[in-house]
């Protein structure tokens, strides 16, 4: 009866062990995908910033156009007001 006790305790203490080894080979396995998506993520805020950047960019080369056709505008105006009439329409 003891000799069978310690053989269940042995048997008990070799699931653990195997349960433990599924265990790790899990939180690798989801620790390598999480790894994975967190390249995927910061390649993507990386691509997004450049886009904001690009974007300000763009609005800001916008504005000093339309500051200066505004300008040549107010100088056609100055000229002729009849020609500045029938360009802003």
């Amino acid at each position: 009866m003891v000799a069978m006790n310690g053989l269940e305790k042995f048997s008990h203490l070799e699931d653990k062990i195997y349960r433990t080894i599924e265990l790790t080979k899990a939180l690798r396995q989801e620790k390598e995908d999480l790894e994975r998506e967190l390249v995927t993520l910061r390649s993507r805020a990386g691509a997004r910033d450049q886009l904001v950047a690009e974007n300000e960019r763009l609005l800001a080369e916008r504005e000093a156009i339309r500051i200066k056709v505004q300008r040549i505008l107010e100088k056609i105006d100055a000229v002729d007001p009849e020609i500045a009439e029938a360009i802003s329409g």
